[in-house]
């Protein structure tokens, strides 16, 4: 893809792909031989939890379930909606050992800790240089990452270019840029982390990116088939679940939830399991990498139930030349206009060296390492 010629970074991309057709996943993580096309009870293990809760976790206990996305009988069937699905079926079993995950998002408090003891510098601090982009102008070498900004007037949902900008001097510290900064908001989720920023700081506490069957089980919190992480209604007895986007995207985010643009953590129901944001406010990195085939490829490997499955050995997606992990649970930006990947189920997906003001992650504790 086209670099924007103010920035030789790659903007992430959020359109979905075609099927590609590279290999799966290692035979090790099948445990059983069948076909499992439709939702199914979530059999949670009854294992008591570990004692000594690491602080600020929660257990997730683990067991099989459906995982993946399809269309919801009512209420949302938009084209954004259709989009959303293609790449997360066909509906198929999984099982995953029990582990330990944030309640929350990491938040900018936190990070900074981070940074304050280890030094760390992430990569949108980074100047980038001639050797690594050798075909970009001397002009775009400048440090920074991509924003949402949105656009003065309704505009053809066909191009996020439209709305997404490079803006030197944005990162962690300047979310939307250098007139930006943290004052007020260290509860905030931290963004403009890229995956590989996010891998440093689960290392340093300890800890590690969950895979993306980690993530859906406990974003599900045991319930099946549902449609977003709390049930089937978006907003059961009018009450808001989810820092989503309410007006006209890109133009204006009215805030009718409480929050035009990012919100604290924290600030929505949690889940069954005690876990919060598991739907919008921003995307979750995860450990996988991605790719749009990955379950048709499970499918066709005739694997029914897939043991603590960590994703494809590559990623791919077609018009895409970057390496990219998988992401989770939309962000503030999603609206049934453009993305309903608040819905739970379905997949984003991230260049692995970019961050941008909607990203953020967690982390868990436990098996697989």
């Amino acid at each position: 893809m086209k670099l924007p010629t103010v920035s030789p970074r790659f903007l992430a991309v959020f359109a979905l792909n075609a099927i590609g057709s590279l290999p799966v996943a290692a035979a090790d993580e099948v445990i059983r031989v069948a076909n499992a096309p439709h939702f199914a009870p979530t059999v949670s293990n009854e294992t008591p939890p570990p004692a000594n809760a690491p602080q600020g976790m929660v257990w997730i206990p683990g067991g099989e379930f459906s995982m993946g996305c399809q269309l919801p009988s009512k209420g949302v069937c938009t084209m954004a909606t259709m989009n959303a699905v293609n790449d997360a079926q066909p509906i198929h079993r999984v099982y995953v050992d029990g582990f330990w995950m944030d309640q929350n998002d990491v938040t900018n408090e936190e990070f900074a800790k981070f940074v304050a003891a280890t030094g760390y510098v992430t990569i949108a601090e980074h100047t980038p240089t001639k050797e690594e982009y050798p075909n970009a102008p001397p002009e775009a070498l400048v440090a920074g990452s991509p924003v949402f900004t949105p656009t003065l007037h309704p505009v053809p949902l066909d191009n996020y270019l439209q709305w997404w900008r490079y803006v030197h001097g944005a990162n962690w510290r300047h979310p939307t840029g250098p007139d930006s900064d943290l004052t007020g908001k260290e509860k905030y989720p931290v963004v403009q982390v890229a995956y590989i920023d996010a891998t440093a700081y689960a290392k340093w506490a300890g800890k590690r990116l969950p895979t993306e069957a980690e993530w859906e089980f406990a974003a599900r919190g045991g319930l099946s088939g549902k449609t977003y992480a709390w049930g089937d209604e978006f907003r059961p007895g009018g009450k808001w679940m989810a820092n989503t986007y309410q007006g006209r995207f890109p133009v204006q985010d009215t805030g009718e939830d409480g929050y035009a643009g990012i919100a604290p953590v924290a600030q929505f129901p949690p889940n069954t399991y005690g876990l919060y944001d598991m739907a919008g406010n921003v995307w979750q990195w995860c450990s996988d990498w991605y790719r749009p085939d990955y379950y048709t490829q499970l499918q066709f490997a005739g694997i029914a139930v897939a043991r603590n499955p960590q994703g494809p050995d590559a990623s791919y997606s077609p018009g895409d030349d970057q390496p990219q992990r998988a992401q989770r649970g939309g962000s503030f930006l999603c609206t049934d206009q453009y993305c309903t990947r608040y819905m739970v189920g379905t997949r984003g997906k991230g260049d692995i060296d970019t961050g941008n003001n909607n990203v953020g992650f967690r982390c868990v504790i436990g098996k697989p390492n």
